[in-house]
């Protein structure tokens, strides 16, 4: 049977850049707009895909799915950074840690085999030119979206469950700005 995590009952601190607090309102403004422009750029290439007639092809397909991926994947973290180098409070719950850690991993894994999937779409369409649009075809590109996107969750649950089952020494800070494998392991 499994010891209980000593740490499952409150929080972690996320040092992150508590080195530098005369930094912190520097970085605030300069990741609050990169991760707005992350936005409005990717929900653009989503936006501008699906309404434009031309782009429905394989390629936009899964640049859409990338886009929507990046989203995501920003999302799962950089709103945490940002609370954290707002305020004087740099804690996370330990179920928040938890989630957080699920999501990157997942969304990260699902961009790795999402850019395999690109990069097969590409072969065919360069070195398969005549059989492109049978070896493409719209069922196959949604089970390849699919399965990127199966593999990435499953692979992250098995992943992070394995690193929230190591006991917990009971120190709560992570040297970090969010909860990542290496730094909860350390």
């Amino acid at each position: 049977m499994m010891g209980k995590n000593t740490s499952s009952e409150g929080y972690f601190v996320l040092l992150g850049f508590s080195n530098w607090p005369h930094l912190e309102v520097v970085l605030f403004v300069v990741i609050l707009m990169f991760y707005l422009m992350t936005l409005v750029g990717n929900l653009f290439i989503i936006i501008l895909s699906y309404l434009d007639a031309h782009l429905h092809t394989p390629m936009y397909f899964f640049l859409s799915n990338l886009s929507f991926l990046d989203l995501c994947y920003t999302t799962s973290s950089i709103p945490q950074l940002l609370v954290n180098l707002w305020g004087p409070e740099k804690t996370i719950s330990y179920t928040g840690c938890m989630i957080q850690l699920y999501f990157v991993l997942a969304l990260g894994t699902t961009e790795c085999v999402l850019l395999v999937v690109m990069s097969y779409d590409r072969y065919a369409a360069v070195c398969r030119p005549l059989h492109y649009a049978v070896l493409m075809n719209p069922r196959f590109c949604h089970l390849l979206a699919v399965a990127s996107w199966v593999s990435g969750f499953t692979t992250s649950a098995l992943h992070s469950s394995f690193t929230f089952w190591v006991p917990l020494c009971g120190h709560r800070q992570v040297d970090h700005f969010f909860c990542e494998v290496p730094a909860l392991l350390r």
